[in-house]
C-alpha cells in the first residue's frame, strides 16, 4: 500500500476528505503516491491559526528569523539531487533541469535570510518644528500563495521565503499535478523553530479550496502564479474584501536574431529557451522573431538542432526534452498544432506524440515556420514544446513585432551591435530583456515581473518583494523640549 501524504495544517500532519493519486508523466506505472485533498473546515482551521501564529512570528527577534530561513535553504541545497529527482519523477524536466530548480529555491531562502537582518526603516524631520518622522515596513498579515506545477519548488520559494522573511504567515496551496514537491519543501518546513500554524499546506482543486481560500476575509494578501483566466478570477474575488494581490500570469515571449548576431548562438539560444522545461514555461521563446538576411540559414540550423534533441524518460542521463506534465496537457499541445497548420502555419518538424520505453506523455519539440505575428499561434501562450518563426525585414519591425502582444514578460535580442542592444533594452516593452542570452533564466536579488497581461501588481523577487509583504506605517513623534 502507497502510504497517503496528508496536509499540514495549524502545526500537524493531518489527512483530508479525499485523496488525489500522482503518477509520473515519464512513467505511468510509477505511482509517486497519493495525497490528501483539505476540506473546507481546514483551510478555515489553518486560516484562523495563522493569525495568532502571525503575531507571536512578527514579535521573534531578526535572528531567530534569520536562523528559521537560512536553514530551510541550507538543507534544500544540501538536498538537492534527492529534492531534484523527485521534482523530475512528478513533473518531467530532464533531471538537470530538476536538482537546479531546488538549489535554486535553497538560495531564495538563504538570500532572504540575509534580508531579515536587513529591514531598515527612514526618518525625516516634519514640515513642522519639533516634530520627526519614522516610517517602517510590517507584516501585512496572513499571505495565500497559490503556486504553479512548472516549477513546483522554485516558485513557491520565491512567495514562501520572502513572506516569512518580512514577518507574515503563509497559507500555501500548490498545484495538484505536482504535491509530492510541495509536501517535501513542507517537510523541511515544518521542523523549524516557527510557531503552530505560521506555515499550513493545503492541497486541493483551484476551483473548490483554491476559490475559498481568495475569498476569505482572512487573507491579507494572495500571490498567484498561473494563466491569466484564473489570475482575473482571482482578482475579482480578492477584490470584494480588498485583498492585495500579486499575479504573474501568460506570456507570449519573443527572441529577436538579427542579421548581424552570432547565428550560432542565436540557434542555441532559440533552442534553450523554446524547448528547455519542455517549453513548460512562462519565459520560454515562443516567439523567434528573425531578420530575412540570416532567416533561411536560421531556420536550417534550427530546424536540424530540434530534430537532434534527445526525448526521453526524465531521470535517463541525456534527456534534453522530458515528457508533457499530463496527458491533458500533452492533448492541448496537439490541438495547438492543429490550430497552427489550420491558420497556414508549416509544421517543418516535430509536434508530434512519440513513444519510449515507458508509457508517458512524449513530445518532439516542433517548429512552425511561414507565420504571422496576428496567427493564433503568435498570439496565445501554448506552454508546449513548440515555437514559431516570423520573418521581418528591419530591426525597426522586429521591435514592432516584439511589442504586438497583450502580454509583456520577457524578451531578448542576439545582436553584435551596441547600438541596437541600447535601444533594444530601453524600447522592449517587456519587464525582463536579455541581450545575447536566452528569454529564460532569473536571479533572485533582482526583481522579476511583466508588463501588460503578463503581470499585475508589485514585483516579486529581491528587494522589490517588500512592497507586496509589507505596509508601511508613518509614525510622527513630538520630540518635545528637553528638560
Amino acid at each position: 500500500m502507497t502510504e497517503t501524504k496528508q496536509n499540514y495544517i495549524a502545526g500537524a500532519w493531518v489527512s483530508g476528505e479525499s485523496t488525489v493519486e500522482n503518477r509520473s508523466p515519464s512513467d505511468l506505472s510509477d505511482l509517486i503516491g497519493h495525497f490528501a485533498q483539505a476540506s473546507r473546515d481546514q483551510l478555515d482551521c489553518a486560516l484562523e491559526c495563522a493569525k495568532v501564529a502571525q503575531a507571536e512570528w512578527a514579535a521573534y527577534g531578526m535572528e531567530r528569523k534569520q536562523a528559521v530561513l537560512d536553514a530551510i535553504g541550507r538543507e534544500m541545497m544540501a538536498r538537492a539531487e534527492e529534492l531534484g529527482t523527485l521534482l523530475s519523477r512528478e513533473e518531467g524536466k530532464p533531471l538537470a533541469e530538476g536538482k537546479g530548480e531546488v538549489y535554486r529555491a535553497g538560495q531564495f531562502f538563504t538570500y532572504y535570510a540575509a534580508e531579515c537582518l536587513r529591514q531598515l526603516g527612514e526618518n525625516a524631520d516634519s514640515v513642522r518644528p519639533g516634530v520627526e518622522i519614522d516610517v517602517r515596513r510590517e507584516p501585512v498579515g496572513t499571505v495565500a500563495v497559490i503556486s504553479p506545477w512548472n516549477f513546483p519548488t522554485a516558485t513557491a520559494s520565491w512567495k514562501i521565503a520572502p513572506a516569512l522573511c518580512y514577518g507574515n504567515a503563509v497559507v500555501w496551496k500548490p498545484a495538484n499535478v505536482t504535491p509530492a514537491s510541495a509536501v517535501a519543501l513542507t517537510e523541511i518546513i515544518a521542523k523549524q523553530d516557527i510557531p503552530a500554524g505560521l506555515f499550513s499546506l493545503v492541497m486541493g482543486a483551484g476551483s473548490t479550496i483554491g476559490q475559498r481560500l481568495v475569498e476569505s476575509p482572512m487573507i491579507d494578501a494572495v500571490s498567484f502564479t498561473g494563466s491569466v483566466p484564473v489570475g482575473k478570477g482571482i482578482a475579482a474575488s480578492a477584490i470584494a474584501n480588498l485583498t492585495k494581490v500579486q499575479m504573474e500570469m501568460g506570456s507570449k515571449n519573443a527572441f529577436v536574431i538579427m542579421d548581424d548576431g552570432d547565428l550560432d548562438l542565436g540557434v542555441s539560444l532559440s533552442l534553450a529557451g523554446a524547448f528547455g522545461g519542455t517549453g513548460q514555461k512562462c519565459t520560454a521563446s515562443s516567439r523567434l522573431i528573425v531578420h530575412e538576411a540570416v532567416h533561411d540559414a536560421f531556420v536550417e540550423k534550427l530546424v536540424a538542432g530540434a530534430e537532434k534533441m534527445i526525448v526521453g524518460h526524465a531521470l535517463e542521463p541525456g534527456t534534453q526534452i522530458g515528457p508533457v506534465v499530463s496527458e491533458a496537457q500533452l492533448n492541448e499541445n496537439l490541438d495547438w498544432v492543429k490550430r497552427g497548420v489550420a491558420e497556414g502555419a508549416e509544421l517543418a518538424t516535430g509536434g508530434v506524440r512519440v513513444e519510449r520505453s515507458t508509457e508517458g506523455y512524449y513530445m518532439t519539440p516542433g517548429i512552425f515556420l511561414n507565420t504571422t505575428n496576428q496567427m493564433v499561434i503568435n498570439r496565445e501562450e501554448m506552454f508546449a514544446p513548440l515555437t514559431s518563426v516570423i520573418k521581418v525585414g528591419s530591426y525597426e519591425e522586429a521591435v514592432d513585432t516584439v511589442n504586438d502582444t497583450r502580454f509583456g514578460l520577457t524578451s531578448g535580442i542576439v545582436t553584435k551591435s551596441l547600438a541596437r542592444a541600447t535601444h533594444f533594452r530601453r524600447n522592449a516593452r517587456t519587464g525582463v530583456v536579455t541581450v545575447n542570452l536566452p528569454t529564460a533564466g532569473t536571479d533572485y536579488h533582482v526583481p522579476f515581473g511583466g508588463r501588460g497581461q503578463s503581470s499585475y501588481g508589485p514585483r516579486e523577487q529581491g528587494k522589490a518583494a517588500a512592497e507586496f509583504y509589507t505596509t508601511v506605517k508613518t509614525a510622527y513623534i513630538a520630540a518635545g523640549e528637553p528638560e
